[in-house]
């Protein structure tokens, strides 16, 4: 599925020229749901390639359907506490051995906030930290649901990642959460002393809202820098454009894990402004954002946003690695344990990423 991305070089330095199986990026930008010329023009058969474990996770999730996100439905789950709404439903694997898992608070915009530190080394020398974004649609998610994801982050890239607790709607619509997610990154930025760790450069990642998060965040810290670089953003498989529809959505509205009538919820409780690029990262100017390793899966609703975010990049002149896993849904990352095949895409973007960041500055 890999191909290895060709460099060229331009005068501002080099920069990839072609991505990971981009294939036909260029017209989405202006998609529009239900556009059955546009769907057609994808490519994409009545019945896309599916893995075998995917379908058995999603028939599975057939037996004991989610119930509806409403109000009354997430007051129930946040009044639980983050760790036992975790604790219903996991599909991903264990945090596994860690030679660190610390718990602190920091002041946020809307009063204090968890982090959690996560490291497979007791000591380290100066370096990045990883910020971690959790996803769950901006109403569900904590540090506890996608703890799986964040030690496995800290394995594959050998680096301490700090996870943030940001605020959910609908008790706290748009901006909450990227207030929340800026105001981490600054934080962590200056206190590498309260954390012990010698901090160098941030890296930003998060799946799904939380790719949403690093994308604003990282734009925010482009335009007023932190104490430190944002030396690189990994978002996963995330939001990125509110304002538009794109022919991913229609093509897996239903059957696919993400449905649009959960996702229409979802969208109503959090409250954003789709035109304010601190909503819709797509619609800002990409020139200057840090390195980038976006991952997509083939069978997302959110598929088609990812894959124009990459395409934006690249001709915004950012180093950009893409990754799309072919016939998984999103979420993946986080449900590794259900769906094994995906530890192996999660791992390989991972790597990416280290590859990535061990390059010459200017590369």
């Amino acid at each position: 599925m890999m191909r290895l991305a060709k460099w060229t070089n331009r005068r501002a330095g080099l920069v990839p020229a072609v991505l990971l199986g981009l294939g036909a990026l260029p017209g989405l930008a202006g998609a529009k749901q239900g556009n059955e010329a546009q769907i057609a023009a994808q490519g994409e058969d009545a019945a896309p390639y599916m893995r075998e474990d995917v379908a058995a996770f999603l028939e599975a999730r057939k037996a004991r359907p989610m119930p509806a996100l409403t109000r009354e439905t997430l007051a129930a789950i946040h009044a639980m506490g983050p760790a036992a709404a975790a604790a219903m439903g996991s599909s991903d694997l264990p945090v596994g051995e860690m030679a660190v898992q610390r718990e602190l608070t920091m002041p946020g915009p809307g009063g204090e906030m968890r982090l959690k530190l996560f490291d497979t080394r007791a000591q380290r020398g100066p370096g990045p930290v990883f910020v971690f974004y959790h996803g769950g649609g901006y109403v569900l998610g904590s540090i506890e649901s996608h703890a799986g994801l964040a030690a496995e982050i800290a394995r594959q890239l050998d680096l301490p990642v700090i996870s943030v607790e940001y605020r959910l709607a609908p008790e706290n619509p748009w901006p909450a959460a990227v207030d929340d997610g800026v105001a981490a990154a600054r934080w962590i930025a200056d206190n590498g002393a309260a954390l012990g760790l010698g901090i160098t450069g941030l890296v930003l990642g998060g799946d799904s809202a939380g790719g949403n998060l690093t994308l604003t965040t990282a734009a925010a810290l482009r335009d007023d820098p932190a104490s430190v670089p944002v030396v690189m953003q990994v978002p996963i498989y995330p939001a990125t454009d509110f304002a538009q529809s794109y022919p991913s959505q229609a093509l897996f509205a239903e059957g696919y894990g993400l449905d649009a009538a959960s996702t229409e919820l979802m969208t109503r409780h959090y409250a954003a402004d789709p035109q304010d690029p601190r909503a819709s990262p797509l619609l800002d100017d990409l020139a200057g954002l840090p390195p980038t390793v976006l991952v997509t899966a083939s069978l997302d609703p959110l598929r088609d946003q990812g894959r124009a975010y990459a395409a934006k990049l690249v001709a915004a002149g950012v180093p950009t690695a893409f990754y799309e896993a072919r016939g998984l849904i999103h979420g993946f990352s986080s449900y590794r344990k259900a769906i094994p095949s995906a530890q192996d895409d999660t791992i390989a973007y991972l790597r990416l990423a280290r590859t990535m960041l061990d390059m010459p500055e200017g590369q």
